[in-house]
């Protein structure tokens, strides 16, 4: 099954001190013709910013800053502020990112209302260290799903220094917001590694030590998918913001497949429940888009396609992705053939 085509590269790293290292992982919002784009833009040491851009079309580029739009201010974002993605809700423009401090990663919140400059709204993510994280779920301990998140961070946790591990949370990254309220609620999918997990709520404020804790008492019943082809051996994350279809909201996620020399990451695609999202509606059992590319397959990181935003231009599908951890590409398929193969793959779950 061939559905994607690839376009190329469309975007690359320059030599402003901002960009020098690599362009990657790009939030995108489509307004018409026009294509928005706001990037993860790396500089030396891999300290990350976002920068911005805009196509006309899918691939024209006719606008680019030289200057970052986004930038890290505080103590939790120090190494970075990366891989965003962005969703309308409403009136207003949500950007969810990666904060990166050179040991935790996150997952924040920023608004905007002209798409021009955004306001942050801090980390929405759960901040629990291994042993405060380990007795929330302690009584999941026996379900698998469970165990393998324990597992990846235990085994984060094993060779630092104890100063390191009492100033080190379970990782949370790939927030990704629905576009739309679902019964009156913002919607958003995460990833505690190799999952991919869902969670609720009304007001940002809701999102309290409180309101985690109860929510890792019953982790099994908020995750979504979970690893389970032989492309997603490692894990498996949310990609770019879910998009409405009769069908069912379509996911674009990536997925981690473990090889002798290392992981390949590649582009899914998996259809959920439009009233109910946490249920899995299909999945594709191979991956849609694979690096088969040599500027998908060498770069900072080798064999990496990491799609993090879409744009729909007539029945064509164009999804963006970090390719290589260097550089920006995109690849289309025609929706309805992509819906139409979705629907012969019927989900079967292996969640307990």
């Amino acid at each position: 099954m061939e559905l994607a085509t690839k376009h190329g590269v469309v975007l690359e790293k320059t030599e402003r001190p901002f960009e020098e290292l690599g362009v990657l992982n790009p939030a995108i919002y489509q307004d018409g013709n026009t294509v928005h784009m706001f990037y993860r833009a790396a500089k030396k040491g891999n300290f990350s910013t976002v920068g911005y851009c805009r196509f006309e079309g899918p691939t024209t580029l006719v606008e680019r800053n030289s200057e970052p739009l986004f930038s890290p201010e505080y103590i939790y974002e120090i190494h970075g502020v990366e891989d965003p993605r962005i969703s309308k809700i409403d009136d207003l423009y949500y950007l969810t990112y990666v904060t990166y401090d050179g040991i935790n990663a996150c997952g924040a919140l920023a608004v905007s209302k002209d798409l021009k400059s955004f306001k942050k709204k801090g980390i929405i993510t759960p901040r629990f260290i291994l042993n405060e994280f380990t007795n929330l779920i302690r009584k999941h301990l026996q379900n698998p799903s469970v165990a393998k998140i324990l597992a990846f961070n235990v085994e984060r946790n094993y060779p630092l220094t104890e100063t390191i591990k009492d100033n080190l949370y379970v990782w949370d990254k790939n927030v990704v917001l629905f576009p739309k309220k679902i019964k009156g609620k913002f919607v958003a999918l995460h990833r505690l590694f190799p999952s991919i997990q869902i969670f609720s709520f009304e007001d940002k404020k809701e999102l309290t030590e409180d309101f985690w804790k109860l929510y890792m008492k019953d982790l099994p019943d908020h995750i979504v998918m979970e690893p389970q082809f032989d492309h997603e051996t490692s894990h498996i994350g949310p990609g770019a913001p879910p998009i409405e279809t009769p069908d069912g909201w379509l996911l674009i996620y990536h997925a981690a497949e473990r090889r002798e020399k290392g992981l390949v990451y590649h582009a899914c695609a998996a259809l959920l429940d439009l009233d109910n999202p946490k249920v899995v509606l299909s999945r594709l059992k191979v991956p849609l888009i694979t690096p088969s590319e040599y500027y998908e397959r060498h770069g900072y990181v080798n064999y990496v396609i990491f799609p993090t935003g879409t744009a729909l231009f007539d029945e064509r599908l164009y999804i963006y992705y970090g390719a290589a951890d260097d550089k920006i590409a995109v690849a289309s398929v025609n929706l309805n053939d992509l819906l139409n193969e979705l629907k012969k793959n019927p989900y079967e779950s292996t969640i307990d």
